[in-house]
């Protein structure tokens, strides 16, 4: 406080040596002077606060982006769980349907072929064998019907070449009104479902003798 009461006396003592208008100049000068000192501390001081906030809004920024991305993981999660569970029905249907087709998948085929039981069982009825001839060439014929229906078809392998896809040798014969090496009997009729065999014909091939 005694430092401070001789700079002002000092002062008080200095304005009294200047002249007026010297005096009006140091006078101006230090008012001019702690002017700008309060200046610059109202700038640092506005420099904080606007620092502050910046740093609140880029603090509510990240948690309205946070909040939004948890929204986005939130439902995509429940997206991958509806498709777990789609994928899982849909993996049953069709485990259901392969087996489903696997047990009726001759359903047609049998409702056909009961027919020709039927005929079978009124062959008895029939009186002489001349009837009887007829019949049983009635339900042969009724039979490769259905077979035809369904894609099943009978070999005809008579005078053509040897097959081992198609064909089962079981003996040789000689050849007689048929080229030697082709089939010249057929044992065992042989069946293909839609052109893939399903049973082997089983033949005989012809041979050249010593005679011919």
């Amino acid at each position: 406080m005694a430092v401070r009461c001789l700079s002002v006396t000092r002062f008080h003592i200095d304005l009294c040596r200047l002249t007026p208008s010297a005096v009006n100049r140091s006078v101006v000068g230090l008012f001019s002077t702690a002017a700008e000192h309060r200046s610059a501390g109202d700038d640092c001081h506005g420099d904080g606060d606007d620092d502050h906030s910046h740093s609140v809004t880029h603090v509510r920024t990240l948690e309205i982006r946070a909040r939004k991305l948890e929204e986005q993981v939130h439902d995509l999660t429940e997206r991958y769980k509806r498709a777990l569970a789609d994928s899982d029905n849909v993996r049953r249907r069709t485990q259901k349907f392969v087996e489903d087709a696997k047990l009726f998948g001759i359903q047609s085929f049998c409702r056909d072929i009961v027919e020709v039981a039927d005929l079978l069982e009124k062959v008895e009825e029939r009186d002489g064998v001349q009837q009887l001839t007829q019949y049983l060439a009635h339900i042969q014929g009724r039979l490769q019907v259905i077979f035809t229906k369904h894609g099943l078809e009978k070999m005809s392998p008579v005078g053509s070449a040897y097959d081992p896809y198609q064909h089962e040798i079981v003996c040789h014969t000689p050849a007689e009104g048929v080229e030697p090496g082709t089939i010249a009997v057929v044992k065992q009729d042989g069946y293909m479902l839609h052109g893939r065999t399903i049973r082997h014909a089983l033949v005989a091939i012809a041979v050249k003798t010593q005679e011919q």
